[in-house]
């Protein structure tokens, strides 16, 4: 009574983890620059209104790329391709919103305290 897929989904595993990574540079560098933009001129856009499409778009190809991943991995270990896209689908959406939601925070706690407020170093 076991599954075993005739072709594991590999192409899916490496496409999955190359849209997530190449999403994820795509995502640091436009944050990089957006906050570096706003920590120049203080304009009166706060941090937190930053997270447009502009910051959305490569968080999403993130959070695609991830589902991909995990549920081609789930696939190739022996679980039916519906029931791996079944729980990999809201276990990503549910982990990136909780993302999503904390990186508004830290970009609040930045906005109001500066980059000292982020020095984690000085608690211990």
């Amino acid at each position: 009574m076991y599954y075993f897929p005739a072709d594991p989904p590999y192409f899916l595993l490496l496409a999955g983890l190359l849209a997530g990574i190449t999403s994820g540079v795509a995502f640091e560098t436009t944050l990089k620059n957006l906050v570096r933009e706003w920590s120049k001129n203080r304009s009166t856009r706060t941090l937190a209104n930053l997270k447009g499409t502009q910051l959305f778009v490569p968080f999403l190809g993130i959070s695609a790329g991830i589902c991909v991943f995990l549920g081609s991995g789930l696939e190739v270990f022996g679980l039916p391709s519906k029931l791996s896209y079944a729980l990999s689908l809201p276990m990503t959406v549910l982990i990136a919103w909780l993302i999503w939601y904390q990186l508004g925070q830290v970009l609040v706690q930045l906005e109001r305290g500066g980059s000292q407020a982020l020095d984690l170093d000085s608690l211990g």
